[in-house]
């Protein structure tokens, strides 16, 4: 399909710089069957029928975000994906400065070599020493906050707290799954008195979920991959549930694609641990999820592609339109929306 179908206008003033307090209070749009409905995250409760089950990431944000020098150029890092214990593919500002083989200092006793360089501005970092890479992470790196707000404000002390989910116990993440920032400990209680099931997995998002798609035709994009886990007992409680007439709600992009990764033709979740680089535009048919929890995107990203392909193109055009006009905010610190394509 042409990319430039997945375009709109969003005015500046509507990206979030800051999450709502409570995380709950954010507005929530609901799009099903009947339309349009503004609500706010705090409903899900009476939104959701007892035996559905939300699905989250457990996945932990690591401070990815580095800043360092080879010689006397400045060179930026963003770490993407795990490939060695000690190997981070990432991606590199100010790139055409670094060789192969050169040693990037971080600071703090940080440092790593790149190789293996790549046509998109990445490169393998092995970091230098016995020290855990997560240990030099926590002294040198940052909290690596999406571009759209990183460009805006500083990175400072919240985003430490505000970046993170409640659920969040694995590291390897260098993006936030964001619709689940929006959960509070009392959220989850009411949706349990509500009978809403739920159930976590883990995909470690990395940081080409903010890669602008450059081609024309989404034939010709390739995805990033990424690494996920969905273990045996969760497969069998998920496919209990949908056995049951309960609805998978993903709650996030990034649970509903490792969902599907790990989905039969049927609908069976069997149990997954690996790489998905799994892209979904229209006219994809899904197999396991019956609903998405989710942000609002960017114009022409993968995963305004992918809430276009669950819920019709023309019709997430005329929901972003309604959002935009009556003042949701947008992106990972922004509003949400509960899809319910029935």
């Amino acid at each position: 399909m042409r990319v430039d179908l997945f375009d709109f206008d969003l005015p500046e003033d509507r990206i979030a710089l800051r999450p709502a307090t409570p995380r709950d209070a954010a507005r929530m749009l609901v799009v099903d069957r009947e339309g349009l409905h503004d609500r706010h995250v705090a409903d899900l409760p009476s939104l959701l029928r007892a035996g559905d089950c939300l699905v989250f990431n457990d996945t932990r944000v690591i401070p990815a975000q580095l800043n360092g020098r080879r010689g006397e150029a400045r060179i930026g890092a963003t770490l993407h994906k795990r490939e060695t214990q000690r190997g981070w593919r990432a991606f590199l500002k100010n790139a055409r400065r670094v060789r192969e083989g050169d040693l990037i200092d971080f600071g703090a006793g940080v440092a790593a070599a790149a190789t293996e360089r790549g046509d998109d501005g990445s490169a393998l970092l092995t970091f230098e020493g016995d020290e855990p890479v997560e240990v030099l992470l926590s002294r040198a790196g940052t909290m690596p906050l999406p571009p759209y707000i990183a460009s805006k404000r500083g990175i400072d002390e919240r985003d430490a707290v505000d970046y993170q989910t409640i659920f969040a116990q694995k590291d390897g993440a260098v993006a936030a799954p964001t619709a689940s920032l929006h959960f509070t400990p009392g959220l989850i209680a009411a949706l349990d008195r509500a009978g809403v099931r739920r159930e976590t997995l883990t995909l470690h998002v990395g940081a080409g979920t903010f890669l602008p798609v450059k081609v024309a035709d989404t034939d010709a994009h390739v995805m990033h991959a990424e690494w996920g886990h969905i273990d045996a007992a969760t497969a069998g409680r998920l496919n209990a549930i949908r056995a049951a007439g309960g609805r998978i709600i993903a709650a996030g992009t990034t649970s509903l694609r490792l969902l599907e990764s790990a989905a039969e033709p049927d609908g069976t979740i069997v149990p997954f641990k690996g790489d998905t680089a799994i892209f979904i535009t229209p006219g994809y048919r899904f197999k396991a999820v019956g609903g998405l929890v989710t942000n609002f995107h960017l114009p022409r990203s993968t995963l305004f592609m992918l809430v276009g392909a669950l819920m019709g193109r023309d019709r997430m055009q005329t929901t972003y339109a309604h959002a935009i006009a009556t003042g949701y905010r947008f992106y990972s610190y922004g509003d949400a929306s509960l899809l319910l394509p029935g």
